[in-house]
């Protein structure tokens, strides 16, 4: 699938001739995207659809530094080869500048020594995998969500004050994304938790549900439930323990938390009482309404993606790392080239592109491939997500299950 032929610009610096690479001139940039439209994992593709829509309306607005945006956004299936295929015709077919926001932990994995060995930007990771922030080893690749094992490990600090003898069950999807988040929850519980955890059932993307799975972990005798799923599976683990009158504390991880795309699906009244956690403003809880960065979003929307459910978290998510990726080459100015692109995606400093909750700022350094670290735990309450205690960061531990 291609979403094309979208520009967008405008003003900080003075229009002038500058330096290029492949996808740069004086009036264009050309950014690739990889995106899931179809198979296990489509509901995401609202994202790339709604960066597309952004980058319309700031080319309507007047652009960037007088060039126009052509986004070219191609179609994985969420499958590692395809997306090593569509990254391939990206860069030596389509000669884009740059791969934005490719979305999935195998897929990226897939094609980051490819990226790595070509010196051509893999940035802003549609991912929370751990290993995007290693600019020593590829200094081509940069994540922007904060880390599976930061997120999971907040989990774990939960579940230790909360149910100290806690017997928690895990489902997880078997590759590196579900590995990535298991490892930080084990991490988390430290000592205690090979003991604590009582079961774990992996699944593949290629499975049609995860019902056997369900059933096997309500058996194991668990209180703590914990929940790595992408969003289809996310939803039928969630109508699964409902139908199974399984009411474990439920956790659930912040990449499936989309009311629009997850829970409302799944049921309100099966949702009720899930825990997770956040670092972006969600457009259904009322506390936002009179925001200003919320106004801005829902103008936004309104006028440019107004097909699109706005209870559904992925399109807020693409909204601001779209804007993430127009401060870069805004401070990018004349000199297009890739390697001032991922000079200029690591100088960021205390960034805000609108919906990050308060106190959390986007900020990397060339040794800190890491924009987000913190996150706050929710609840969801009724038809929307509760937030409740602080705002929390934490390390990764590195390394992948």
């Amino acid at each position: 699938m291609t979403i094309g032929g979208f520009a967008f610009a405008a003003g900080q610096f003075a229009f002038a001739a500058g330096q290029y690479d492949p996808g740069a001139t004086d009036t264009s940039i050309k950014i690739g995207n990889i995106m899931p439209y179809s198979g296990p994992a489509s509901a995401y593709g609202v994202i790339g659809r709604v960066e597309a829509a952004y980058f319309h309306k700031v080319n309507v607005d007047g652009g960037i530094n007088g060039r126009k945006i052509d986004f070219i956004s191609y179609d994985d299936s969420y499958s590692p080869p395809k997306a090593v295929e569509q990254a391939r015709k990206l860069v030596e077919d389509d000669r884009v500048l740059l791969i934005f926001n490719s979305l999935g932990t195998p897929s990226n994995t897939a094609i980051r020594p490819y990226m790595n060995h070509k010196k051509v930007p893999q940035l802003f990771v549609a991912s929370g995998a751990t290993k995007w922030n290693d600019p020593k080893h590829f200094p081509w690749t940069m994540g922007w969500q904060p880390s599976y094992q930061v997120e999971a490990g907040i989990y774990a600090k939960y579940i230790l004050k909360q149910k100290p003898d806690a017997k928690i069950a895990v489902l997880y999807q078997n590759d590196d994304y579900g590995k990535d988040y298991l490892k930080g929850l084990e991490d988390g519980l430290g000592d205690k938790g090979k003991s604590m955890i009582v079961a774990e059932q992996g699944y593949d993307v290629s499975e049609p549900t995860v019902s056997s799975q369900m059933v096997n972990l309500q058996a194991s005798g668990a209180d703590v439930f914990v929940d790595i799923a992408t969003p289809k599976f996310a939803a039928q683990s969630i109508q699964k323990a409902y139908e199974l009158k399984w009411h474990p504390m439920f956790i659930l991880n912040n990449v499936s938390a989309s009311v629009g795309s997850v829970l409302k699906p799944a049921g309100f009244d099966a949702s009720q009482g899930i825990i997770s956690a956040t670092y972006l403003k969600d457009s259904t809880d009322p506390e936002w309404k009179t925001s200003a960065d919320m106004k801005a979003w829902n103008v936004f929307m309104d006028k440019y993606a107004a097909s699109y459910d706005k209870s559904d978290a992925f399109t807020g998510y693409g909204y601001a790392i779209a804007r993430t990726m127009v401060q870069v080459l805004k401070q990018c100015g004349n000199d297009l080239t890739r390697a001032n692109v991922m000079k200029q995606a690591a100088n960021l400093k205390d960034f805000d592109p609108g919906l990050l909750l308060p106190g959390i700022r986007i900020n990397t350094s060339p040794t800190d491939f890491a924009p987000i670290r913190q996150l706050q735990l929710m609840s969801f309450k009724g038809q929307t997500w509760q937030r409740f205690g602080p705002v929390m960061s934490g390390e990764a531990s590195g390394g992948q299950g």
